[in-house]
């Protein structure tokens, strides 16, 4: 992934940069939601689009706003916000969706905003287990320490991995 294909990102207000980086491994795309940074690989994400009329969907988690349609694409949304149990705010002019390739099926994530895309070296982020819930797995992939701040890196495949994200309701559209 190159910073030319976030160059069709239709959010105005918000340019992502790349900072240097041997390896697409360390890198990562920051974004805030609510008062917190949160990071995912940039591995996943194949672009990020303005916020667009989203089409309802019934019987999907209360954090599954419905879906789009991306250039012939049906990709549904997960609102953030909603998914780590935080109120719902408002869409506004700085409001995205990050689209991620995720187990072969792509999927929008609803965020706040996007911020860059950082380098974070693995020795600069906290591994740490003790965030995994009665299951023993957590989205929690790490805390990626950067200055003065620490991005709550995001682990995608188990953040999506919900059998409910892409019902069988939403094959048939």
């Amino acid at each position: 992934m190159t910073k030319t294909d976030f160059a069709d990102a239709q959010t105005p207000q918000t340019e992502v940069q790349a900072e240097p980086s041997d390896s697409i491994e360390t890198m990562y795309l920051t974004f805030p939601v609510g008062s917190e940074l949160y990071g995912v690989s940039i591995g996943v994400v194949t672009e990020i689009v303005g916020l667009q009329r989203i089409m309802s969907v019934p019987d999907v988690p209360h954090y599954i706003k419905g879906v789009i349609n991306l250039r012939g694409k049906v990709i549904p949304l997960m609102d953030v916000r909603l998914r780590f149990g935080m109120p719902e705010k408002d869409y506004d002019d700085r409001t995205v969706v990050i689209v991620l390739q995720v187990n072969d099926a792509p999927v929008g994530l609803i965020v706040d905003g996007v911020n860059e895309v950082l380098d974070i070296p693995g020795e600069q982020i906290d591994r740490t287990h003790s965030f995994a819930g009665a299951e023993g797995r957590s989205l929690v992939l790490g805390l990626g320490r950067l200055e003065e701040r620490v991005a709550i890196l995001l682990d995608v495949k188990l953040l999506v991995e919900d059998d409910a994200l892409i019902p069988s309701a939403l094959a048939e559209v």
